[in-house]
């Protein structure tokens, strides 16, 4: 999908806006425009380095194996200088984000409550224990 589009480096800093959202990651270039109001760090994020090779900021939020093959998705050219590789079809990605997503969801069950309530409660009561042992064996409560 547009992968024999070639662009330079200023024609993709031409596309910085919150209604043409283009960059750079690794050799790249990315139309977010539609992936803005969906990213999960935010639009903020993707607008500080629009028209830009982010490829740095990529590589240092750590994104996920998932996130790296929906690049494909996006991707609307190379950057001049650059070629890449095929990092999996547009079903694979989207599929394998779902999985990885799926991770992310906390349930409520009632053992992890009552987990979280031992948790306290036990140090808590062994910290009574103590101190409640230490004031009854203090040598002046007993009758010298």
């Amino acid at each position: 999908m547009g992968q024999d589009k070639v662009y330079t480096l200023s024609q993709v800093a031409q596309h910085k806006s919150t209604k043409d959202c283009w960059l750079v990651v690794y050799g790249r270039v990315l139309n977010l425009t539609k992936f803005l109001e969906e990213h999960p760090g935010g639009e903020e994020v993707l607008l500080e380095v629009a028209g830009k090779d982010a490829s740095k900021e990529f590589d240092t939020i750590g994104h996920s194996e998932g996130a790296k093959k929906m690049l494909s998705k996006f991707q609307v050219g190379v950057l001049q200088g650059h070629s890449v590789q095929d990092l999996g079809g547009k079903d694979d990605a989207t599929n394998e984000s779902k999985k990885e997503m799926s991770a992310f969801v906390i349930k409520d069950d009632s053992s992890s409550t009552f987990k979280s309530l031992f948790d306290f409660f036990v140090p808590f009561m062994a910290a009574s224990l103590y101190f409640g042992y230490r004031y009854v064996t203090r040598s002046d409560n007993i009758g010298y």
